[in-house]
């Protein structure tokens, strides 16, 4: 597997380019794959930093970390993506990983909640998310929210990327 390389963006410094292939890919997946019609530009990515994974000079992988008070009190992560042909190799535990990361280092360590699509649990709750018990359905799909604390952290958050 190609080395991934990592850029985490506030918006106003994001390039035309780069915003471009991230709305490209969140709606690849979200609108198309996932056949879910929904308002995907919702006036948050603003206040966003934006986590983008390249390899090859593409974009693979992506998340949006908000700040706290924005979706949640808590801190969040959301728009969780990675190419549809770059599946299956485990970029999206690393993908997880790495916003884990820029949260802290943005925001702080603290509580981070999350929307997670229900089908995903399992994935969430191996990187230290708890399940709250709180469902919805949102856009068609069944949600849970999820949280994660500052006390799950493991050695490998601390590393640099």
């Amino acid at each position: 597997m190609n080395r991934v390389q990592w850029k985490l963006s506030a918006f106003d410094a994001l390039s035309v380019h780069e915003l471009y292939e991230l709305l490209q890919l969140r709606s690849e997946v979200f609108v198309l794959e996932q056949s879910c019609f929904f308002q995907d530009i919702d006036g948050v990515d603003a206040v966003a930093m934006h986590l983008m994974g390249r390899r090859e000079d593409h974009l693979v992988a992506y998340a949006r970390c908000l700040p706290p008070g924005t979706k949640f009190v808590e801190a969040s992560i959301g728009r969780v993506v990675t190419r549809q042909s770059v599946r299956g190799n485990g970029l999206g535990h690393v993908l997880i990983e790495q916003a884990l990361i820029a949260v802290g280092r943005t925001w702080g360590l603290q509580p981070i909640r999350i929307g997670a699509q229900a089908q995903l649990r399992d994935f969430y709750i191996d990187h230290g998310f708890a399940d709250t018990g709180i469902g919805y359905v949102e856009d068609g799909i069944d949600h849970l929210q999820m949280i994660w604390h500052p006390e799950t952290v493991t050695q490998e958050l601390s590393n640099d990327y």
